[in-house]
């Protein structure tokens, strides 16, 4: 009976730990929800722990450059503006281990970039960077195409 007894007490030990391991990670849009409610209560390490290894990176460099700490950097580089009280999305997609989410922000739709680390989703604002930066050089190319267009003699 006592053998009885360990094996159904081992059995149902083993069944829980099975069942937790199962659980669903969060999706791009919980990560988000999650980022802004750390972001809200100046909850550093948890944004941190939301970021992409190599927003990690992107940031310490910055923090380095500019003689400030990690903490500070992440601080100021929200997605989301501090005194917004509520915030919109719409467009989850998911392809692999990528995914953006639209994000309403001060009036205009953003698209935030994550990528799936460790089966984890995680905001990738170096992507977010990275697109930014790539769609101001595309601006400041039309720009000049422009410009010199009009400096031409017909």
């Amino acid at each position: 009976m006592r053998l009885l007894s360990i094996l159904l007490i081992s059995a149902a030990s083993f069944a829980s730990l099975s069942c937790e391991s199962e659980t669903k990670p969060a999706s791009p849009l919980e990560t988000f929800q999650t980022y802004t409610k750390a972001m809200k209560q100046k909850d550093t390490t948890t944004m941190k722990l939301l970021l992409s290894s190599e927003s990690i990176k992107m940031h310490e460099q910055e923090a380095k450059a500019r003689g400030l700490t990690l903490d500070d950097v992440v601080k100021s580089q929200t997605l989301v503006g501090e005194d917004q009280k509520t915030v919109e999305f719409r467009n989850e997609k998911i392809d692999g281990d990528k995914s953006t989410l639209e994000v309403k922000t001060q009036g205009a739709w953003v698209t935030v970039p994550f990528i799936r680390e460790d089966s984890v989703w995680k905001i990738d604002e170096k992507a977010y960077t990275d697109n930014m930066m790539q769609d101001m050089e595309q601006s400041d190319h039309k720009i000049d195409e422009l410009i010199n267009r009009g400096r031409q003699q017909p």
